[in-house]
């Protein structure tokens, strides 16, 4: 079982920058995928950006790349996002979230693939 716990949100400008924080409890961290959705308001939740547990291969959602780095720290079970040039449409809650996976570059982008999701951080952008 993996808990995670999300950090880092708050009142941004945009143009500004953003690391979220995601701290993961529980065993076999590093044979979990991890990415990080985001539900703005009146929408549905949507990817982000994930990361393989090997921590080489990552993906990007088309609306945030270029702009935006995901990382892990498999030692102290704790991802990272960083998202730069900030805009108001990236208003959302972000969540975190783990999946079970079997190949060390497999990086799931289905919410469904996901069997373990942080509480969530809000991020509001100000324009």
């Amino acid at each position: 079982q993996v808990q995670l716990v999300e950090s880092g949100g708050g009142l941004l400008q945009a143009g500004g920058s953003l690391r979220l924080s995601c701290a993961a409890s529980g065993r076999a961290f590093s044979m979990y995928a991890m990415g990080w959705f985001r539900q703005a308001p009146g929408k549905e939740r949507e990817f982000v950006t994930a990361i393989s547990w090997s921590a080489r291969t990552p993906y990007y959602a088309d609306s945030v790349k270029g702009r935006c780095t995901i990382s892990r720290t498999n030692a102290k079970n704790t991802v990272f996002l960083q998202m730069n040039s900030l805009k108001p449409e990236d208003t959302a809650v972000y969540y975190c979230a783990a999946a079970l996976v079997y190949g060390a570059e497999y990086v799931p982008r289905l919410q469904a693939n996901y069997g373990h999701w942080g509480q969530g951080t809000q991020v509001t952008v100000s324009s």
